[in-house]
């Protein structure tokens, strides 16, 4: 079942890219190190865990092995600490690039080299010891402000993007980050950078990216100027401000985007909880009643919904649907069977949901009709990422093919027209 928790913080996974563009990969066999695989796969992806201690030094945590990087005094690396000791404590000193220099922290060496050829014995920062960090999450999250508890939306009216929202509700809340030469931008909806002086801009122009930092499992975006993003003022207008170092004001937290979606019945109205708790196809207008988040469970594939008035879809008494439930369980779970350009959804009765004579959606058909079908409408991806079992798709340069393995992504348009999407 999917988790209870709509506001699921994403776990920061990252690959370390070296100078000549090969990811740290820890290897199972002898927990051994090398920087020789040209793209990020799973035995490339890292974890950053703060030091126990509450210092200032990091843990790097292989997540195909769940075991810690370590430095021994005479530079030797491995992959094989089961538990954080003091030879797995780093500290991290990014550089204006963008890039990342990785210092022992009991030794005061810096980690670095090529191929098999890794150690943490250098005394001063050369090539070798740069790494860019590579998020292997998927770019199109919600940001959380984790001073004001507030989320960033694109504001229209102002045009900007503010940390003033109470829930992350509709496209406007969705951010999709984009890693550009070396360092990452902040997209909004409408396909626009965020700038560091607040404005929002149509390319990706050097104030519009931003050092990745890292801290106590929270991000901070650092401009070229070496200055932080921050919400400022009473609208809470996120651009940089004047903190060279980050505090609470200059963190943020990446949550997970689940898809938020519009329905519309056979009635050509819109599936809504504006007039109650009852879930019934009767409004004109697609608004936040109408809208709702679909949590899809991996395993099952089945979904639930949850509404803007804080409740899931749930089966009651003689099969009528309600917006009420404040937990996932087998009543708030719906099988969707995709007929054509619209959509059935069977509840967990075994019975489809139909629109009544009055409106209200009820699971009370055997079989599948007019007014068991729905147009089903994603709104909160205008702009696409796509990601598959065995990475994300790209357009492959000099023809007219798309990689489903890739490591780097290409940001699509989609489009949408009764029931069918157009991906550009």
């Amino acid at each position: 079942m999917p988790t209870n928790g709509l506001h699921q913080v994403l776990k920061i996974q990252f690959g370390l890219v070296n100078d000549t563009d090969r990811y740290l990969t820890a290897e199972s066999f002898g927990f051994k190190v090398n920087a020789s695989a040209s793209s990020l796969k799973r035995k490339q992806m890292w974890v950053l865990e703060p030091d126990p201690g509450q210092g200032t030094a990091v843990l790097f945590r292989s997540s195909h092995l769940g075991r810690y990087l370590s430095a021994e005094e005479d530079g030797r690396v491995a992959c094989e600490a089961e538990r954080p000791g003091r030879d797995c404590r780093f500290l991290v000193l990014p550089q204006p690039d963008g890039r990342w220099v990785l210092r022992s922290e009991p030794h005061g060496r810096f980690f670095g080299g090529t191929e098999d050829r890794l150690s943490c014995f250098a005394t001063a920062i050369s090539p070798a010891e740069l790494w860019t960090v590579h998020l292997a999450i998927h770019p199109q999250a919600h940001l959380l402000s984790v001073s004001r508890r507030r989320y960033v939306h694109l504001c229209p009216q102002e045009d900007e993007l503010a940390a003033d929202s109470n829930t992350p509700w509709g496209v406007d809340a969705l951010i999709t980050l984009i890693f550009e030469n070396r360092q990452y931008c902040l997209r909004s909806c409408d396909s626009r950078y965020l700038r560091s002086d607040g404005r929002l801009v149509w390319e990706p122009e050097a104030r519009a990216r931003y050092t990745l930092e890292f801290k106590a499992g929270k991000l901070a975006f650092k401009d070229c100027d070496g200055r932080y993003l921050a919400p400022v003022g009473p609208t809470a207008t996120l651009r940089a401000g004047r903190n060279t170092r980050p505090s609470k004001d200059e963190l943020f937290d990446l949550e997970e985007s689940h898809p938020q979606v519009v329905l519309v019945a056979a009635n050509h109205r819109y599936v809504s909880v504006r007039q109650g708790v009852n879930v019934s196809a009767n409004q004109d207008e697609e608004q936040h009643h109408e809208t709702f988040l679909m949590q899809i469970d991996q395993e099952t594939k089945k979904c639930a919904f949850y509404s803007s008035t804080g409740g899931y879809w749930t089966l009651v008494t003689h099969g009528g649907i309600q917006a009420t439930a404040t937990q996932v369980a087998a009543t708030t779970m719906f099988e969707t069977e995709w007929r054509g350009r619209r959509v059935a959804l069977k509840a967990s009765n075994g019975r489809y949901v139909c629109m009544k004579k009055n409106g209200q959606l009820a699971a009370t058909s055997d079989f599948v009709g007019e007014d068991e079908e729905f147009i089903l409408k994603l709104i909160n991806r205008p702009i696409l990422v796509l990601r598959g079992p065995d990475g994300f798709v790209c357009h492959r340069r000099g023809s007219n093919q798309l990689d489903t393995n890739r490591s780097v992504y290409d940001v699509f348009h989609l489009s949408f027209s009764d029931g069918a999407y157009h991906i550009q």
